[in-house]
């Protein structure tokens, strides 16, 4: 059963879970479908063509499933997925999909959207992303899984962000971001490996090392970018992350990806 407040407007075409908590003042559109356990607090407004996993929790005032900023839309029946266990603060607004791609905004399990962050139309985000406070993506990024983008940053339109990557607060990408990776600046430029993710996920200390090894080759002066993925295939192509880091910039996309600034090379 759920339990819905009596100021709460649920319409009848909506599909709800169980144990599923709708709060005072919350709207629920008639194409939702909300999962188990799913807590919509107070003030929530959930439309389109939404589904919210289970477990998840929406805070006050944020807006799922709106029509995406785009011009190109025209009520087409897009859709928008969340996974389970998602946490959902105030403000955050999520799109659903616009024309094209696959008409879908998607969203895996175990994200936290801080205060005012944003995801755009046809956005896709793997498991454990965490966007701090006023975090924006615009339309058609791609976030792999266990990224973290600091407050007030801003990625730009059909960029990607490789696995385990960390973008500081305040930073541009307007370029894709490689796995595992760290930006931060008005326009952001590679600065690093997340070493600190690294450790935290439990990485051993000897596949860090050679992290770093494959990163100063990758980025360092000799040879052109093909000769340098070669030398760090041939070295280092056992290491899971490192063929991530391969597989990234080896992948058939017309958008270029950040580098260091003045060719420089750090982990």
């Amino acid at each position: 059963m759920a339990n819905i407040h009596a100021t709460a407007v649920v319409d009848a075409g909506a599909t709800l879970g169980s144990d599923v908590t709708v709060g005072p003042f919350c709207v629920v559109g008639p194409k939702v479908t909300l999962g188990d356990e799913v807590t919509l607090q107070s003030h929530v407004v959930v439309s389109g063509k939404t589904t919210i996993g289970k477990g998840s929790t929406v805070f006050p005032f944020a807006s799922l499933g709106e029509p995406p900023q785009d011009t190109k839309y025209k009520d087409q029946d897009t859709e928008l997925i969340i996974g389970e266990h998602a946490i959902i603060r105030e403000h955050v607004t999520i799109h659903v999909g616009s024309v094209g791609d696959d008409q879908k905004t998607v969203i895996g399990d175990h994200c936290m959207f801080m205060v005012g962050a944003h995801v755009a139309h046809n956005c896709k985000i793997g498991n454990n992303v965490l966007m701090v406070n006023n975090a924006t993506l615009g339309g058609h990024v791609r976030l792999s899984d266990n990224v973290i983008i600091g407050g007030l940053s801003a990625i730009h339109q059909f960029v990607r962000v490789g696995e385990g990557a960390m973008i500081g607060g305040m930073t541009g990408i307007t370029a894709d971001l490689i796995p595992f990776g760290m930006a931060i600046g008005d326009r952001a430029a590679l600065s690093g490996l997340n070493i600190v993710g690294l450790k935290r996920k439990g990485v051993p200390r000897e596949e860090i090392h050679q992290l770093r090894q494959a990163y100063r080759m990758l980025f360092g002066p000799e040879g052109n970018l093909t000769e340098r993925c070669n030398a760090v295939q041939e070295a280092f192509g056992e290491n899971p992350r490192v063929k991530k880091i391969l597989d990234f910039i080896r992948s058939d996309t017309d958008r270029q990806f950040l580098i260091p600034h003045h060719g420089g090379s750090h982990g």
